[in-house]
């Protein structure tokens, strides 16, 4: 019997996010889509004109024993500038920002945690400015944008920013990865 969490994560582009969480060892499922917004079912143009509050993120099902909340929130404060506000590389805007929607008081407790000792250790130049919000709606983004990556490796945003991405988060996780 597995025993699965679901935590809401926002990183920038949900399609470097979902790369890489696919290849975690212990997560059953991700799914990119929008929250933290206050427009129901919105699409991605209206998501990209900025003016539905929503945040790309990917919805990530894990196996509790097969991985650690701790190694999750690990992987996506590695993978991202948390520094930046609204920002991810050359993808601007609030549907980037940085932001952990928590399911439940431990995933609360252990990311605000981690971004107090972020900040105490100054980790980066800059403070950490990941916001920790309540998990309310998770809208699924259209379907072109589900495995968008392994659906579309030689696309050119695909070769140029995800795949080096990727090759980092390999290196620095390879204890973490799924086996073939």
């Amino acid at each position: 019997m597995t025993h699965t969490e679901t935590i809401t994560l926002g990183s920038g582009c949900f399609w470097c996010t979902e790369a890489i969480f696919q290849r975690l060892q212990g997560v059953v499922k991700v799914t990119s889509g929008y929250s933290g917004g206050f427009v129901d079912n919105p699409t991605y143009e209206q998501v990209c004109d900025k003016n539905t509050g929503h945040a790309e993120v990917c919805q990530i099902v894990y196996d509790t024993t097969q991985i650690k909340l701790d190694d999750i929130l690990a992987v996506f404060w590695k993978t991202h500038d948390p520094t930046t506000l609204n920002q991810q590389g050359n993808d601007v805007g609030p549907q980037y920002r940085s932001v952990v929607f928590f399911h439940n008081e431990h995933q609360k407790e252990l990311a605000q945690q981690y971004v107090k000792e972020l900040n105490d250790s100054k980790a980066w130049a800059n403070p950490v400015v990941t916001t920790v919000e309540p998990f309310q709606k998770f809208y699924a983004a259209e379907n072109y944008h589900q495995n968008y990556y392994n659906d579309n490796k030689n696309q050119g945003y695909c070769r140029y920013v995800i795949g080096p991405k990727l090759e980092k988060f390999e290196k620095v996780f390879k204890d973490k990865l799924k086996k073939d």
